[in-house]
């Protein structure tokens, strides 16, 4: 399997400590507080709920949607539903999307977010993360119509990750994946800090979603993670303060980074920035017990999320203010 932020237990093993600040990953660490989950959904099949369909609807104003388990399941999925094809996926990226891609016969190509427009004419299928995952790049609604459009008009598919999406709602084609050729994935682990629940969402067209949900058979999504996605989903009034404490976050962090000389891209969940040596930066954090996200290939550089406290904020300052580059 692919690496990806989280993994404290490789880092306990690795350095021997039980003090950990796991900024690894792009979760909120406030996540939505989960409510008592009643006993039927422990015992019942999980048949899907309408009502979880539609509070997603309303949350990413999209016209309909499939809920899947993760979106990482539909990662690995939708490669299965086209015959070989000439695949073009942005990079960097999430490397789940290329992986998958390349595991079922189709042709695939890498391309910088600046490649992509000329890669439209000669694709079947573009992948791209907007916001991206892991350096904050985005492309404006109006250019990934225009993309869908054409691909569209010959049976192709334009995937939209956005699962950093919830903290820039201006930036969602959500409410236009009915069209053909429009694929939009969402995802409740991140803005939400549910990423225990497995859960996400897939907006494309009706029969589109309808082959999906073979491929991923019944009972996809569990009991458990429907009730307490359906609450976090309509609890408006945690949605709007949340999206204030994040963007605040994510502004104290671009003036931290700043003030030790680090120019960070990104979101309000993660920053990240290039480095000719990432991994010496790596190391000084981990011998600290700071817990950070390396990229040593495309996007050879470092991310991180929010620290979740006042003291976890203090120890990463003063592990800045050691930090000298080799």
């Amino acid at each position: 399997m692919l690496e990806h932020g989280g993994n404290l237990r490789m880092a306990a093993l690795r350095y021997g400590r039980n003090d950990w600040i796991d900024l690894s990953t792009g979760i909120n660490p406030w996540g939505y507080p989960a409510p008592a989950i009643p006993a039927n959904a422990w015992h019942r099949l999980p048949e899907p709920d309408p009502a979880l369909a539609a509070a997603a609807c309303a949350w990413y104003g999209a016209p309909r949607l499939l809920p899947v388990a993760g979106t990482q399941a539909a990662i690995q999925a939708l490669p299965r539903l086209r015959p070989p094809s000439r695949v073009t996926v942005s990079a960097p990226s999430y490397a789940e999307h290329a992986h998958h891609w390349g595991r079922h016969g189709h042709r695939l190509r890498l391309a910088s977010y600046d490649e992509l427009d000329a890669a439209v004419e000669d694709s079947d299928v573009v992948v791209l993360c907007n916001p991206n995952n892991p350096t904050g790049a985005v492309v404006p609604p109006r250019q990934l119509l225009d993309w869908a459009a054409r691909l569209g008009a010959r049976g192709g598919w334009l995937i939209v990750d956005e699962a950093f999406g919830d903290t820039a709602p201006g930036l969602s084609v959500a409410g236009h994946s009915a069209q053909p050729g429009l694929i939009v994935l969402r995802s409740v682990g991140k803005f939400f800090g549910l990423a225990g629940l497995r859960l996400g969402f897939v907006g494309a067209h009706p029969a589109l979603l309808g082959e999906l949900a073979d491929v991923l058979g019944p009972w996809a999504v569990s009991g458990p993670a429907q009730t307490v996605a359906l609450a976090a989903l309509g609890d408006t009034a945690w949605q709007e303060l949340t999206q204030t404490r994040l963007q605040t976050a994510g502004e104290r962090m671009r003036a931290v980074l700043r003030a030790h000389g680090i120019e960070a891209n990104g979101t309000p969940l993660f920053h990240w920035w290039p480095a000719a040596r990432p991994e010496a930066f790596h190391e000084h954090l981990a011998s600290r017990g700071i817990w950070c996200r390396l990229f040593t290939q495309a996007a050879r550089g470092i991310r991180l999320g929010l620290p979740a406290n006042d003291d976890e904020w203090r120890r990463l300052a003063r592990a800045l203010e050691e930090w000298r580059e080799p």
